[in-house]
């Protein structure tokens, strides 16, 4: 009997290949860049597993071109908004992702995040490195303290819990926070359940950790960021399109809120010359909420052991239903 056959379309940690080698035919994307998306037609047709990144779109054309052979999609990631599910459903083949893997990574992400918006930190930095750093000076690069402060997070899941939990002992006053519905688990970290106008207009910091929706796409946008303290912060690990990014930029640069911090943006990779680049008061990093290896390596075996689950005629454990 023909191993299963499985093309990979980015090169992963050991771990996740170790896992496959021996049970299946493994071929990949030798490369760490975006693989092209004519390289994926030329390798899926006669299939059984594909192994994808977030950045790869796996749409009806791919699905077709890979054949009935093809039995699962898993991707290293918790999102998995650029496969075709819908198609996949049709055909019967099984769509798994990464869920949990990152939770603690992306949580102290967003910690740091914050505190890199509150407290100036990288204009410290580049102070340094430019030679501006002089004699001490009472009023140069001041920044914000979380003692005292209300902290409202749109999203209290998994990563929202984390981030509520690491970021209670720094001496906030309240964590409001606000989702399609109250949730247990908010007790456990003292987080009160409010309506989204009401947590946007008393919170100090907001904190993006939801997915994109329908209902969530734009949230913040122009009306939104009239309702913020001025000297609010905003932070965003959740998703790119939450935020409208030229409203934003309107919100930071005539002084509706005072900084923002973002790990995701619409587009991603965001243009090096967009105007919120050039601000000060605007971080941005290059979506690296998961970069730990301790979440790569976890997210290729489970991306691997997904595969296998249906090799054997498993669940896998990140199905999407």
């Amino acid at each position: 009997m023909s191993k299963f056959k499985v093309y990979i379309t980015r090169r992963i940690p050991d771990a996740g290949l170790e896992l496959l080698n021996g049970h299946c035919e493994v071929t990949s994307w030798e490369g760490d860049d975006a693989i092209p998306k004519e390289e994926i037609l030329k390798h899926v047709p006669g299939i059984n597993g594909l192994l994808c990144m977030l950045t790869d779109d796996i749409d009806k054309d791919v699905i077709e071109k890979a054949g009935p052979s093809l039995k699962v999609i898993t991707t290293m990631s918790v999102g998995f908004e650029h496969i075709d599910v819908e198609e996949c459903r049709k055909r019967g083949i099984t769509v798994a992702n990464t869920p949990n893997v990152s939770t603690d990574s992306v949580a102290e992400l967003t910690l740091s995040l914050l505190l890199l918006t509150a407290r100036r930190l990288i204009e410290g930095v580049d102070s340094v490195k430019n030679g501006q750093w002089g004699p001490w000076k009472p009023m140069w690069l001041c920044g914000v303290e979380l003692t005292g402060r209300t902290v409202g997070i749109l999203g209290l899941g998994r990563i929202g819990y984390g981030v509520a939990k690491r970021v209670r002992p720094f001496g906030i006053s309240r964590i409001l926070y606000n989702d399609v519905c109250q949730v247990s688990h908010a007790d456990e970290v003292g987080a009160e359940f409010t309506d989204f106008d009401t947590m946007i207009r008393e919170s100090d910091v907001v904190i993006i950790c939801c997915n994109l929706t329908e209902s969530t796409k734009h949230r913040f946008n122009k009306d939104t960021f009239k309702k913020m303290k001025k000297t609010a912060i905003l932070i965003n690990s959740g998703r790119g399109g939450v935020v409208q990014h030229d409203d934003l930029y309107d919100a930071l640069t005539s002084g509706e809120i005072y900084a923002a911090g973002l790990d995701v943006t619409e587009p991603e990779p965001l243009p090096h010359d967009h105007p919120l680049v050039g601000l000060q008061n605007c971080i941005i990093l290059p979506h690296m909420g998961s970069n730990t290896w301790d979440s790569r390596i976890h997210m290729a075996e489970t991306s691997a052991k997904n595969i296998l689950s249906v090799k054997n005629g498993e669940v896998p454990y990140g199905l999407v239903k």
